[in-house]
C-alpha cells in the first residue's frame, strides 16, 4: 500500500526550482498550489507543473482573492531578498523585505506542519528575521511554531555549485523539530567518507562547445494574460549564443583556465579596471573546470557581473549551461524573454538542495 501524498503549498515559487526539487527528493511530495508576481515565472511553472496550481499575482492578493487549499502540511518559498542583498547597497526599508509578511500571514491560514523559508545567507542576520523570530516566541503571533536556521552550501547537496543559502525549517509546536538534512557531499580536502562536490565539468559534460539552439530562440510564442510570450522551451532548448563585441572576444582569449581580469594585458583592460587594480577577482573570471560553479546568478550570461566564462570556450555560459548548474532537469519549462529567463534561473532554488529538503521533511513525515 502506497503512503499518502504530502501536500505542499510554494509561495514566492518562481520558475518551480523548489518545487522541481521537492518532488524529485519524494515521490510523495505533492505542490497542490503556488503563488508567484512575475508572469513570466508564474507561465513557466504552469508550462511545467499545471496552470491549475499557479496563481499568477502577489502573495497579499492571493490572499484576499485566492481560496486556501486544504490539508496543506508543507508551506515553502522564498520571499524576495534584493533589500538585504550582501550585493549592492542594502536598503532595509524596502518594501520586498516585508514579504516575510505575507508568508506568516499564510501560515496562520492553511496551519501547515512543516515550513521552509529559503533565502539569502544575509537574511539571517536581518531586521526581517529579527521579526519573524519574535513572532514565533510566546505571546507573537506565530507562538504555535518553531524554526531552527542554518546557512546551507547547495554543493554540500549534489549541486554543481557553491551557492550558501539560510535555510529555515520551521514546525509546529506539536511536532518535534526535523532537523536538516545531513550533507551528502563534500569537499575533496578532508577524511570524509561522503562523495566530493560535483564539478562544473561533470555538470557540463556532453553540452555542445558551440551553442547550438539559436533556431528555437524567439520560434515559439504563447500567450499569458492575453498578451504573447516566448516559449516554451525545454531546458535543453537554452543553448542560445550571444553576440560580443571584438574587444570582448580579445579580452575572453587572454584569459587563462580559472583566471580573470586581473590576467589581462594592459592594453585590454578597462579604465576602471586600471585605476582600481584590487576588488573582486571572479569579474570577468573562467569558472574553474574541476570545481563547484560560483552561485549562478540572474546576470550570468554578463562575464563583466563574476565568474561566468565557460571553463574553455571564449563566451559566457549559456542559459542551457546555467540551468544545468542550478540542477534543472530536461523536463523544465521556461517562458519569457532570454532575461526573464535568466532571472528564473539565477532565482531558482538549485534543485539538488530542494530535493534534499523535501526528502528530509518527507521522511519525518
Amino acid at each position: 500500500m502506497s503512503s499518502p501524498s504530502i501536500r505542499v503549498l510554494d509561495l514566492f515559487a518562481g520558475a518551480g526550482g523548489m518545487t522541481a526539487g521537492f518532488h524529485a527528493g519524494s515521490d510523495r511530495l505533492e505542490t497542490v498550489a503556488a503563488v508567484e508576481l512575475d508572469r513570466a515565472a508564474a507561465a513557466s511553472f504552469a508550462a511545467t507543473f499545471g496552470g491549475d496550481k499557479i496563481y499568477a499575482g502577489a502573495v497579499g492578493d492571493w490572499l484576499s482573492e485566492g481560496s486556501m487549499p486544504e490539508d496543506v502540511s508543507v508551506v515553502i518559498g522564498g520571499p524576495p531578498c534584493q533589500g538585504f542583498s550582501t550585493l549592492g547597497k542594502r536598503d532595509e526599508e524596502d518594501e520586498r523585505n516585508q514579504l516575510w509578511f505575507d508568508y506568516a500571514r499564510v501560515l496562520l491560514r492553511v496551519r501547515p506542519m512543516y515550513f521552509v523559508v529559503e533565502n539569502v545567507a544575509a537574511f539571517a542576520r536581518s531586521s526581517q528575521f529579527k521579526l519573524f523570530q519574535q513572532a514565533t516566541e510566546a505571546g507573537g503571533f506565530l507562538s504555535d511554531y518553531d524554526f531552527e536556521h542554518r546557512i546551507l552550501n547547495a554543493a554540500d547537496y549534489g549541486a554543481p555549485q557553491a551557492r550558501k543559502r539560510a535555510v529555515l525549517i520551521g514546525h509546529h509546536r506539536d511536532l518535534p523539530s526535523p532537523g536538516f538534512p545531513s550533507p551528502t557531499h563534500a569537499a575533496p580536502a578532508g577524511a570524509s567518507e561522503l562523495p566530493p562536490h560535483l564539478t562544473v565539468s561533470q555538470a557540463l559534460a556532453g553540452v555542445p562547445t558551440v551553442p547550438d539552439r539559436d533556431d528555437v530562440a524567439g520560434s515559439r510564442v504563447i500567450e499569458v494574460s492575453g498578451k504573447p510570450m516566448n516559449g516554451s522551451y525545454a531546458t535543453r532548448d537554452l543553448h542560445w549564443s550571444r553576440s560580443y563585441s571584438e574587444l570582448s572576444l580579445r579580452r575572453f582569449a587572454a584569459i587563462p583556465a580559472g583566471g580573470n581580469r586581473h590576467d589581462l594585458p594592459h592594453e585590454l583592460l578597462a579604465r576602471c579596471w586600471v585605476d582600481h587594480k584590487t576588488g573582486a577577482g571572479d569579474v570577468m573570471g573562467r569558472l574553474h573546470s574541476e570545481r563547484p560553479a560560483v552561485t549562478i546568478r540572474t546576470e550570468f550570461f554578463k562575464p563583466e557581473k563574476g565568474r561566468y566564462l565557460h571553463p574553455t570556450a571564449d563566451r559566457a555560459i549559456t542559459h542551457y549551461e546555467a540551468a544545468l548548474l542550478q540542477g534543472f532537469g530536461a523536463d523544465h519549462r521556461f517562458v519569457g524573454s532570454k532575461t526573464a529567463i535568466a532571472r528564473q534561473i539565477g532565482n531558482a532554488v538549485p534543485i539538488p538542495l530542494g530535493a534534499a529538503l523535501g526528502r528530509h521533511l518527507a521522511a519525518q513525515m
